[in-house]
């Protein structure tokens, strides 16, 4: 039986699949966070999209999700230590679109 090979590259492009993904990755990256504050950092998310997204990493084992048994009902998310492990890769990814924005900002739409 052969052996699959399997591309590391790709497994994590397959964790980071959206934008929305890495984007909650980078917020958790300072702390805790509850629903509401993502959601207005993060402009033009959806509800639904950033629910996806959460479950997504939750699944991925990237974050947890913590619910507090409290009335209106709580719910925080923080990176595990799978998910902290990612902080290099987004402090890359920032350092390059810092210079690359700086080549020609002009062609570049800035978003969250």
């Amino acid at each position: 039986m052969e052996e699959m090979l399997v591309c590391p590259i790709e497994i994590t492009l397959n964790l980071l699949s959206s934008k929305w993904k890495t984007l909650i990755i980078r917020e958790l990256l300072t702390g805790t966070k509850r629903f509401s504050e993502m959601k207005r950092v993060m402009p033009g998310v959806t509800q639904k999209m950033l629910t996806q997204s959460l479950r997504g990493l939750e699944e991925d084992g990237l974050i947890e999700r913590k619910v507090y048994p409290v009335v209106p009902p709580k719910v925080e998310y923080t990176l595990t230590e799978l998910g902290l492990s990612l902080s290099p890769v987004i402090d890359e990814m920032r350092r390059f679109g810092t210079e690359y924005y700086k080549l020609d900002p002009s062609r570049h739409q800035v978003n969250a």
